[in-house]
């Protein structure tokens, strides 16, 4: 499995009801998963947002077959453009190549993760995960859409 990371910012010392001076360390990952082709601000948003529910953002970001089984067409960005793109939005802490959607449970186990965050399209859909790590389903940003990017570009390049 291919990792690209980097250190956003070291965990965050939140003062707890210790006497003054003592810290405690909190040391939250998030783990949210995604194609990101086309990345857009709607991409950017939501990966902002799932980052603020923690210390640490890893990224699974799709491989072009996992790609290609869910949407019948090969992504516009390879996916080692993806995770080059993914990986060095400054959010992100660390992104890997997702293989399967059959793996969620294998990855947030791999990556220790404590927050599991989706789009709310995906409503309801992982909750057995919910044993593992706390499922979030954030909102997607309204009236943006990769598909609909794609096929705006395809209509206006031929016009």
């Amino acid at each position: 499995m291919r990792r690209v990371g980097r250190n956003r910012h070291p965990p965050s010392l939140k003062n707890s009801a210790q006497p003054v001076g003592e810290v405690v360390v909190s040391n939250t990952t998030v783990i949210t998963f995604g194609t990101f082709d086309v990345l857009h601000v709607g991409h950017v948003r939501v990966l902002n947002r799932a980052a603020e529910l923690g210390d640490r953002l890893i990224v699974g970001v799709s491989s072009d077959a996992l790609n290609f089984s869910k949407k019948g067409r090969n992504p516009v960005f390879s996916q080692d453009e993806r995770l080059e793109l993914v990986g060095n939005l400054k959010s992100v802490d660390q992104v890997f190549v997702e293989e399967s959607l059959d793996l969620k449970r294998d990855y947030i186990t791999e990556h220790a993760a404590d927050v599991l965050v989706m789009g709310d399209d995906w409503a309801g859909k992982f909750d057995f995960c919910s044993d593992l790590c706390k499922v979030v389903y954030l909102p997607r940003t309204p009236s943006i859409s990769t598909t609909a990017l794609i096929e705006h570009i395809a209509t206006t390049r031929g016009a």
